[in-house]
């Protein structure tokens, strides 16, 4: 398959980041940026087309790196902004995004506490100690277990509390960084597309990723819709219906909007959420993720991870199957790492 002749035509201004004045906002560089967008040529060529592209957030750094890095590039440098010693947030037991939040109080300097809550039902004795968890402790994190369904963010408010009485001052980042604030991650990453599509002549015509927490989905709807690139964005989510999952990315995509202060109401017509690809519930393996999982690493020697991306590629897969995009189209995956969870789910994909 020969892509070296693909035309350019998803953005008339490929300077999107000045048009959005991102340097104005406070970052502090965690990340290794921009990451790779490659092509997924053997995964292509198998599945039938259309033209698979890939978006390396897997390489990010910290600890194995992220989605949550970029975020955290502007979380973090808002909390030392504002004077804080220490992170904290929130997250499942084997969260990616506590993991990353970890490595970025290391790097920086910061005491972390994590709270994470049992959410996964029956979980083994590899997802209770291997992976994220593994890698948490080796970072110098204070885990703080909660049961499952415990109201997060009064857990979040406990923890920080008991960090003022020992005398610290705690900055509290929402789970998966999803606010305003962490979301210019994804509007950085989108106008980062933007120019590496332009760099290679690559006309992009959506791009697909696992939506959870919602701020990677808002930034990037904010960022492409932002300097009006036409490039249309696909969640799949990994953990809640549809409808759900569409409030919540149009929520913060409104927050995201207002705070970019770019004019008018942020537009609605970009936010597309998949349901049908996460299974039982969060955290839990389907035999569709398993299968895309090896799928993708045999054909791109790319590690998927069993909770957002290995089921996000699922979905796609399934859609290609479908024929749900044409054949002479550009779809660019982004990888929003992860990889460490898979040593935390080896029992099933040992089965």
């Amino acid at each position: 398959m020969n892509w070296s002749t693909l035309s350019w035509c998803a953005s008339d201004n490929p300077k999107g980041e000045e048009l959005l004045q991102l340097g104005r906002f406070p970052r502090v560089r965690l990340g290794h940026l921009p990451t790779p967008l490659e092509p997924m040529t053997r995964l292509s060529d198998r599945l039938g087309g259309p033209r698979l592209w890939i978006k390396r957030d897997d390489c990010t750094g910290l600890a194995t790196g992220g989605n949550k890095t970029r975020k955290l590039e502007y979380l973090v440098a808002d909390a030392l902004k504002q004077g804080a010693d220490t992170l904290i947030t929130l997250g499942a037991l084997q969260s990616n995004h506590a993991r990353q939040t970890a490595a970025a109080a290391a790097k920086a300097g910061l005491k972390c506490v994590l709270v994470l809550e049992e959410r996964v039902s029956q979980p083994t004795e590899a997802y209770r100690h291997n992976g994220n968890i593994l890698l948490d402790r080796l970072l110098g994190a204070t885990l703080n277990y909660v049961p499952r369904d415990t109201p997060m963010a009064d857990a979040g408010a406990r923890a920080a509390e008991e960090v003022r009485r020992s005398g610290g001052k705690p900055y509290l980042i929402p789970a998966g960084g999803s606010n305003a604030i962490g979301a210019l991650g994804y509007v950085g990453c989108a106008v980062e597309m933007i120019q590496q599509a332009a760099d290679l002549g690559l006309r992009i015509d959506r791009v697909v990723h696992a939506t959870g927490s919602s701020g990677t989905q808002a930034g990037l709807v904010a960022g492409f819709d932002g300097v009006r690139s036409g490039v249309r964005v696909l969640g799949i989510t990994v953990g809640r219906p549809r409808a759900v999952q569409e409030k919540n990315v149009a929520d913060l995509l409104d927050e995201t909007w207002a705070h970019l202060g770019l004019k008018g109401a942020a537009p609605r017509d970009n936010i597309e959420v998949n349901d049908q690809y996460f299974g039982e519930a969060y955290g839990v393996p389907t035999s569709a993720m398993k299968e895309a999982v090896q799928l993708v690493a045999e054909t791109e020697s790319l590690l998927l991870d069993p909770v957002y991306s290995g089921k996000a590629m699922s979905g796609l897969i399934d859609l290609v199957r479908k024929g749900a995009f044409g054949k002479d189209e550009n779809i660019v995956f982004v990888h929003t790492g992860g990889q460490a969870g898979l040593f935390a789910y080896e029992p099933a994909f040992a089965a």
